[in-house]
């Protein structure tokens, strides 16, 4: 499995949601190690530098995550938030962000792991009560359990990402609709 982080779901939010993957089926952990959490604040941009974080960062990673995700399922469904996810996702949004700095060289954020997270409970927060609440979808893949934001003309869009999911299932269709083709007949 790929251990590279994939940002498709076009919000923060939905891509950190996204860090466990294949929930219906072989769910696979992404945030195995504080390294592994560490490159996802990175490569989202949403730090320039990170204290190491710890298991315990993990641990408080994976709790928010989870109750994101189930706020998100909530909000896409149209179910009321359950109310220990809604707890969690607070507790955590109350935390102290991120917070920007002006250098000689511009703008740098250096933040904690702690930091990070907060940051990421704002965006959730922000998302389920923002416009973009009916553009989400969830992947048309039934091995991904990705949501993310439908912004194409006609919210037309099926995959979290051609890369990722379109192309896989394109491929898989075409090799279906060429076996069951019958053969041309041979005289």
């Amino acid at each position: 499995m790929n251990l590279d982080h994939v940002f498709v779901c076009g919000n923060p939010a939905l891509d950190f949601a996204a860090t466990l993957r294949a929930r219906r089926s072989t769910r696979f952990e992404m945030f195995v190690t504080p390294d592994r959490l560490n490159a996802w604040y990175l490569e989202s941009g949403l730090v320039d530098t990170i204290t190491p974080a710890t298991e315990d960062d993990v641990r408080t990673a994976i709790t928010v995550r989870e109750a994101v995700y189930r706020l998100v399922t909530d909000r896409r469904l149209g179910e009321e938030f359950d109310r220990q996810a809604l707890a969690v996702l607070n507790a955590a949004a109350r935390e102290t962000p991120v917070t920007p700095q002006l250098t000689l060289a511009g703008r740098h954020t250096d933040a904690t792991p702690a930091q990070a997270l907060a940051t990421v409970a704002r965006q959730a927060v922000e998302l389920l009560s923002g416009p973009d609440v009916p553009l989400m979808k969830e992947c048309g893949n039934p091995e991904c359990t990705r949501v993310y934001i439908d912004r194409s003309r006609g919210t037309r869009r099926q995959w979290c990402g051609m890369e990722s999911c379109g192309n896989k299932i394109k491929a898989a269709a075409y090799r279906a609709r060429k076996k069951t083709a019958p053969a041309a007949s041979s005289r």
